[in-house]
């Protein structure tokens, strides 16, 4: 009896295992049935350009650093000054190193601090610069101290050469019942002192000429190195960088290595710009289109947004801007084509830098019949037909596709569900719908 039970048992278990493979098989096979097969889809049919992109503010406030060649004074300065736009010139241009700055994203009101620049090398040439005005200030003070002995020297022979002459015309006076001889030698020498009086005159009136050009040239040279320490003054004063109007601090791209300028970071003399306060109420997605798609982008078409943060929102925008000229971008074989998208309406939560998917809506049909690319199927003469579950071989009329799909025209209704892969019985199928071959092969 236990060995009746015994084989019992193990019948069962032995049945229990058959019909358990036989269910997965039944599941495995219903399984890749369904995966062998797609079904004729009717709707909205989009064709789109799809990329990445990022946000930038249309418009931004730039935050310059300091500025050569401005003094704050607009007039004419001290001696003849040139007006401001010439002053500062003399300064020696040189790259500012930024020591720190606020972080990016940083929100500011006008005034407040944003960066501090390295004033080193400035430092350095404002103490030349002032030991080159003290100098020039003693030089001139010399000058004029030494112009006044001169002057007064000459003053005092043209003072001591008058007596001379009152003197000899005093002995000519005297002279005149002498004899002719000496009456003739108190004329000479009355003569020669006249004379030697008028070359005094000559002399002193040359002295005070030259002596005024190289006093008047020196002050222009103190007055010019005075403008010289002005400028360093004031112009130091503007390595402490502040906001010029409220916003949110973001960093800007060298425009040669295309990294941001940040703490550490240097700017040219010529292109001071350290940072920008973006308009955030006016944002555009800034995106590439390859070359095999950019001849059906055009102005104005919808765009639809999402972005990466923000998964859940979808946003509107408008085509704005399509390159003419590709770029060679970095990692990329094709060239790209630069697309501008204004961002409809205004969000808080957009930021400049996020990243954007972008989709270009370059045609929509309404109610077609859509079916998967890798359904289709040509032959030697080029007539595109699908396989059906049916066990037919349908020809069809195609329209417009998308990078997933293709709008079959005629030759199929929506439901109808057909092979993704090619079927291994093909040569048994029926083929139908010979009636579509002309339009299929006025397609070609």
């Amino acid at each position: 009896m236990k060995l009746i039970m015994k084989r019992i048992l193990i019948f069962g278990g032995i049945l229990a295992a058959f019909i358990a493979l036989a269910v997965f098989n039944k599941l495995v096979s219903k399984t890749s049935t369904v995966s062998v097969f797609a079904e004729a889809q009717k709707g909205i049919f989009e064709i789109s350009v799809t990329n990445s992109g990022e946000l930038i503010a249309e418009s931004s406030i730039n935050i310059p650093g300091p500025s050569l060649g401005i003094s704050s004074s607009q007039g004419g300065g001290r001696g003849g000054a040139p007006q401001g736009h010439d002053r500062g010139m003399d300064m020696r241009m040189m790259d500012f190193k930024i020591l720190d700055i606020v972080p990016e994203g940083t929100m500011v009101k006008k005034g407040d601090y944003i960066a501090q620049l390295d004033r080193t090398s400035y430092d350095n040439t404002l103490k030349d610069e002032i030991e080159n005005l003290k100098t020039l200030r003693a030089n001139l003070e010399m000058r004029v101290l030494d112009t006044a002995v001169t002057l007064t020297n000459l003053r005092d022979e043209i003072k001591n050469q008058k007596y001379r002459v009152e003197e000899a015309a005093i002995t000519l006076e005297q002279s005149k019942f002498e004899p002719p001889a000496t009456i003739r030698q108190a004329e000479i020498n009355l003569n020669k002192a006249e004379r030697a009086l008028e070359q005094l005159y000559k002399s002193y009136d040359l002295r005070v000429a030259q002596a005024k050009r190289q006093i008047d040239w020196q002050r222009i040279q103190m007055n010019r190195k005075e403008r010289l320490v002005e400028d360093l003054e004031e112009f130091l004063s503007q390595f402490t960088i502040r906001a010029p109007a409220d916003g949110m601090v973001t960093y800007r791209k060298d425009r040669r290595s295309g990294a941001k300028i940040k703490a550490g970071s240097s700017i040219n003399a010529f292109d001071n710009i350290v940072a920008t306060l973006p308009d955030l109420s006016k944002m555009i997605s800034k995106m590439y289109v390859s070359e095999i798609d950019i001849n059906k982008v055009r102005n104005d078409q919808k765009v639809e947004i999402t972005i990466d943060a923000f998964p859940d929102k979808v946003f509107n925008g408008t085509v704005t801007s399509v390159a003419n000229i590709g770029e060679q971008l970095p990692n990329s074989d094709a060239k790209m084509f630069e697309i501008i998208i204004r961002v409809d309406g205004y969000d808080p939560d957009l930021r400049p830098a996020m990243t954007t998917w972008n989709k270009i809506i370059i045609k929509t049909i309404a109610d077609a019949v859509y079916i998967p690319l890798e359904c289709v199927r040509t032959g030697t003469d080029s007539i595109p037909y699908v396989y059906k579950k049916n066990h037919t071989k349908q020809i069809v009329r195609l329209g417009d596709f998308n990078d997933k799909n293709i709008v079959v025209e005629e030759g199929l209704e929506m439901g109808t569900q057909i092979y993704i892969a090619m079927p291994e019985d093909a040569d048994k199928f029926r083929l139908v719908g010979d009636n579509l071959i002309p339009a299929g092969r006025s397609e070609k």
